[in-house]
């Protein structure tokens, strides 16, 4: 009788699957000691408080996959409000669904409250809108998007709560959505750009009932706000794995989500190479732990845009870099307010775009003027990019390169060369003016 009621009372999928396995450490082999100083501090003090406090998500299936995760999240059934009470360096923040942030050290773990069977509510096309719903750790397994990430792990027990062979399915290399796939995207559209950056990062499978409704409901991402869409971009952008992830799209069916993704798929025309180029650099930085600059990243998606306005301003009788700035003001309430770029990634992106006509001046003071720029080095790197595709001269590569590292006196050399050479190059065009000239009117 109870099941039957159960079964009426609450959302069917929340008690018709998910059951519970214990996977010990022989046959997992994670050690409390990998984890963060800081997690394994918030789960202590929240399980000697008396809650369930355990490892979920990305960092279990990471060091499952003998990979040092970069974040750990926490999930526990305290409330958000009894979690802020016990760690005095920590802020609630969420709107859809309250979260915490505790801050140890340097690091922030995110601490969430395990989630109901029930949502607050959906939108006519059943996308959640509010979720302020806690339940049980069973329900919250159920909740989560992917097998993979519905794993808890227990550093003092040291073992790992699995409800849907997360585990069978991460030894598998396969990726597989929990629940109906198809009502999962309608609930949160973002979750098939999740199954692209999670399957080409990580070299999974994505499984065929995963897959199959992802180029039906592909349309429903236009909807999102451009803010939240452009987060999942920066994602795959700096996953490490960036072109990985951009084929898994491809061959899923995403297409025409975000202009910044069109402009990065395979055959997208001329913004494929320069793209590709900075992706390519972009992932070999991040994967050996090197700093990375959001905004550089993003002048080479969008400089082929740029550089058809530019081109177009000069034109018009525009001096190159006249021609730069009146295209970049021409262009910035489309790239600001249509393709969702921050101001803070903007500036960088624009500065990088503004330098690089003075690149073309290497004689009196500009030179120096133009070393002394905080953004030189990254507009060097672009412009370095640039005449890998052809459009910039390599000797004038070589120019700056040289500028850079000589001494007084050799920097003062290459201008008087630089000048020469000016020079030499306009007489040869005055004579050759005079010559045409002179034949047109022996002509006539």
């Amino acid at each position: 009788m109870l099941k039957k009621w159960l079964h009426r009372v609450l959302p069917r999928k929340t008690v018709s699957k998910g059951r519970k396995r214990e996977i010990p450490f022989a046959q997992h082999h994670i050690k409390a000691d990998e984890l963060s100083f800081a997690a394994e501090k918030v789960i202590s003090r929240l399980q000697k408080e008396g809650y369930e406090a355990y490892v979920v998500g990305g960092a279990v299936r990471d060091l499952l996959l003998g990979v040092s995760p970069k974040d750990y999240d926490v999930a526990t059934n305290a409330t958000p409000e009894q979690v802020r009470k016990l760690f005095r360096r920590s802020r609630i923040i969420g709107r859809r669904f309250p979260i915490v942030h505790v801050m140890v050290g340097p690091e922030t773990i995110e601490v969430t409250t395990f989630r109901g069977g029930a949502v607050s509510s959906h939108n006519e096309l059943g996308r959640i809108m509010k979720d302020v719903s806690f339940g049980t750790l069973e329900q919250d397994a159920m909740r989560r998007d992917f097998t993979a990430n519905a794993l808890y792990y227990d550093p003092h027990r040291q073992v790992i709560l699995d409800f849907h062979h997360g585990v069978e399915d991460i030894r598998n290399r396969r990726l597989v959505m929990i629940g109906n796939p198809q009502e999962r995207y309608q609930e949160d559209p973002v979750r098939m750009l999740r199954a692209a950056r999670l399957s080409g990062k990580l070299g999974f499978t994505v499984d065929r009932q995963t897959s199959k409704p992802i180029a039906e409901c592909a349309q429903l991402l236009q909807r999102e706000p451009p803010a939240r869409l452009f987060d999942e971009v920066l994602k795959i952008l700096f996953s490490g794995y960036a072109q990985a992830c951009l084929r898994q799209m491809d061959i899923l069916g995403l297409k025409n989500i975000h202009p910044l993704l069109d402009a990065l798929m395979p055959g997208a025309g001329g913004s494929e190479h320069i793209a590709a180029l900075a992706l390519q650099n972009t992932d070999e930085r991040l994967r050996a732990d090197k700093s990375v600059s959001m905004g550089f990243v993003l002048a080479a998606v969008l400089w082929p845009h740029m550089r058809e306005a530019w081109i177009q301003q000069q034109a018009r009788g525009m001096r190159s870099n006249g021609a730069m700035h009146a295209a970049m003001a021409s262009e910035r309430q489309h790239i600001d307010k249509h393709w969702g770029v921050p101001q803070r990634y903007g500036v960088t992106m624009r500065e990088i775009w503004s330098l690089q006509p003075q690149f073309e001046i290497m004689r009196g003071g500009r030179p120096y003027r133009l070393l002394a720029q905080p953004r030189f080095r990254a507009a060097f790197d672009f412009l370095c990019l640039r005449a890998n595709l052809g459009e910039v001269a390599q000797e004038t590569v070589q120019w700056w390169q040289n500028f850079q590292q000589g001494t007084d006196a050799e920097r003062e050399e290459l201008i008087h060369t630089a000048m020469q050479v000016k020079t030499t190059s306009t007489k040869s065009k005055r004579n050759r003016n005079k010559r045409t000239n002179k034949s047109k009117q022996e002509g006539a």
